[in-house]
């Protein structure tokens, strides 16, 4: 059943950890900083109503420098943009092809690593593919958004389809967990598989990593204390925080949780990327209308003209205003990719 936005903020109050990094004081003004870490997780609208929404993300001025779409291949919307502008950065989602168990890493034909072989076939043909992310929340159940797979699993794919992209300069970021309780543990256990597939006789190896990518969908101090979490857990290593949002929340506190996030986002230097979950029409949105950074119309929200770096072009606009409803409309495109706020415990937004 669908818990309410009260409950769900309840619930996430009693288990996150409130305990703050050093400089998390609260932002006061609207975040008009140019930033140079921001990115788009775009999610296409699946029914083709508004293809025009697509360039707004990539118009003069704005801030964004990358997207990734879930996906391997970059998006056609952006195909104007070249790399160096807009740079795309490949995802493999989950298991390449759930009809191949083949874990085979020896293999030089790519049949068993369709998304290794996709990915140099990209940079061979003249993409400079510079990044890739794996594994969308895969503690996480599929009927919520996540990927459900075995970190026993996941390491065979990992070592077959991604661990050797470094060898072509490509970096590499760890599988994106939920922000729930399993998430880290989850990925200690990967990293073990993975170490134990690469190591032979007594040599121990490691695979090879070179971010971890991060979600969060709470409220601001459970953000900073989760991002603390995995600074104990991979210290001096870069993080990605490539979904976070603070679902269901009125307006107020919806801003008010952006420009403090942004603002400490930016200003962290162990911060290498993020990228705010909300790239589509509030009336189509599954996080709660007022997370969304287009208006039930297109229009540029407050937290989309700051999420681009125009402040001025925060003009007051209701992300509901303009037709349709976002109550029982949600995109199936924006619900096929969607995270569970706390996958771990059940938390359904949806």
């Amino acid at each position: 059943m669908r818990l309410s936005s009260t409950a769900v903020t309840a619930f996430i109050a009693a288990i996150a950890t409130t305990t703050t990094l050093p400089g998390t004081a609260r932002a006061q003004t609207s975040s008009s900083t140019p930033s140079t870490k921001r990115g788009l997780v775009f999610v296409p609208d699946a029914d083709g109503r508004w293809p025009e929404d697509a360039q707004i993300w990539v118009q003069p001025g704005s801030d964004l420098t990358w997207y990734y779409n879930y996906q391997w291949e970059p998006s056609a919307a952006f195909s104007g943009s070249s790399q160096e502008d807009f740079e795309f950065v490949p995802m493999l989602w989950g298991p390449p092809d759930s009809s191949s168990t083949t874990t085979n890493s020896d293999s030089d034909d790519g049949a068993d690593a369709p998304f290794r072989q996709a990915i140099e076939s990209q940079i061979d043909a003249g993409r400079d593919i510079k990044h890739v992310l794996a594994f969308n929340e895969p503690d996480g159940p599929a009927q919520y958004g996540g990927s459900s797979m075995d970190p026993a699993a996941a390491a065979g794919i990992w070592v077959a389809n991604v661990e050797p992209l470094a060898q072509r300069g490509v970096k590499l970021g760890l599988p994106a967990c939920t922000g729930g309780e399993g998430g880290l543990p989850w990925l200690q256990q990967f990293l073990a598989n993975c170490s134990e597939l690469v190591s032979s006789g007594d040599e121990k190896k490691n695979c090879t990593y070179d971010f971890v990518n991060i979600h969060w969908y709470g409220n601001f101090e459970g953000l900073a204390s989760h991002l603390g979490s995995y600074s104990a857990a991979f210290p001096n290593v870069t993080q990605w925080v490539t979904e976070y949002g603070f679902a269901d929340q009125d307006l107020a506190t919806t801003q008010a949780f952006f420009n403090e996030s942004a603002e400490y986002l930016d200003r962290l230097d162990s911060i290498g990327r993020y990228s705010y979950f909300g790239a589509f029409r509030a009336a189509v949105s599954n996080v709660g209308p007022d997370a969304a950074m287009l208006s039930n119309d297109g229009r540029l929200t407050d937290v989309g003209a700051w999420y681009l770096g125009d402040a001025a072009a925060a003009a007051g606009v209701d992300p509901e205003s303009g037709a349709g409803s976002w109550r029982g409309e949600v995109d199936v495109g924006v619900l096929a990719v969607s995270s569970a706020v706390l996958a771990g415990a059940a938390v359904l937004l949806w």
